[in-house]
């Protein structure tokens, strides 16, 4: 798993800063998503709505590096 992970944080690395935010924001909008639907009627598995936080905190994470300069 922690391989994955850090597959992922690199693909978010390669990325610009424009391409970060747009997928930030479609990340976001994705979530939003979910979980009116969820909260509808249940999907079938709830776990994507916590990977999907997940990715967005990642994302963020590096757009605060890229901003404190770390």
């Amino acid at each position: 798993m922690a391989k994955a992970n850090k597959a992922k944080n690199d693909d978010y690395r390669s990325l610009d800063n424009q391409g970060l935010a747009e997928k930030v924001a479609d990340s976001k909008l994705q979530l939003q998503r979910l979980q009116f639907s969820h909260a509808v009627n249940p999907i079938e598995n709830p776990l994507t709505i916590r990977s999907l936080r997940r990715e967005i905190a990642r994302l963020v994470t590096e757009q605060t590096k890229r901003t404190s300069g770390f």
